[in-house]
């Protein structure tokens, strides 16, 4: 039997999709799911916002309540260097792109580059909206080639990324969903939105929950 067909919709500066972190991870490993992450452009461009003092103290309220739920960690660096900054936007763009270009060069190991950068962010508190730090992370995990891309984009990257931005935005009008990050399952029977809750209800609810799709 082939595996089911899976997408996890999110943007990388989500704190409740770093809160999903683990459930994606045991999705990755479950031999009868194909999951793919795809980004949505939700914080990037237009999405993007200056970091305020007011929304600082929304974001960090919002990172206690996904820590308490997820086990996640929000540390104090990332509190101290990332929400403390004024100069730099809360703009996922970047790191949008930086994914786009694993994808590009090495789709196998998109999931694993968006923990790093999720990880980079909200644990060791950088700035993952600096093209450097980006190049930095991948060129860490072994992507030299997306490294590089990332530090000199092409237009075809550009495109790659536009594509793939508008690719995920309509399939979460299709199956409506309001926000992510999203579940979309598909198969023999169309694709459908399943409950983004289940990323956070556990191991067991969560393949339960598969079984019986």
């Amino acid at each position: 039997m082939s595996p089911r067909p899976l997408t996890c919709l999110f943007d990388p500066l989500c704190g409740w999709c770093y809160g999903a972190a683990p459930a994606l991870r045991r999705l990755a490993a479950r031999p009868d799911v194909a999951l793919a992450v795809r980004p949505t452009g939700l914080f990037a461009g237009p999405g993007s916002r200056a970091m305020t003092d007011a929304f600082a103290d929304y974001a960090w309220s919002n990172d206690q309540r996904i820590a308490k739920l997820t086990g996640q960690p929000f540390t104090d660096a990332y509190r101290d260097s990332v929400l403390s900054d004024r100069v730099r936007r809360f703009d996922s763009g970047p790191a949008t792109l930086a994914l786009g270009a694993v994808a590009m060069t090495a789709p196998a190991r998109e999931i694993d580059a968006l923990a790093a950068i999720q990880s980079a962010r909200y644990v060791d508190g950088r700035d993952v909206t600096a093209t450097a730090v980006l190049a930095d992370i991948l060129a860490g995990l072994g992507l030299a080639e997306a490294a590089r891309l990332v530090t000199a984009p092409t237009a075809v990257l550009s495109a790659f990324n536009d594509e793939r931005i508008a690719g995920a935005r309509a399939l979460m009008q299709a199956v409506g969903a309001q926000g992510v990050p999203a579940l979309v399952l598909g198969g023999d029977a169309g694709t459908r939105l399943l409950d983004a809750g289940l990323l956070f209800a556990g191991p067991e609810k969560l393949a339960a929950a598969l079984a019986a799709e």
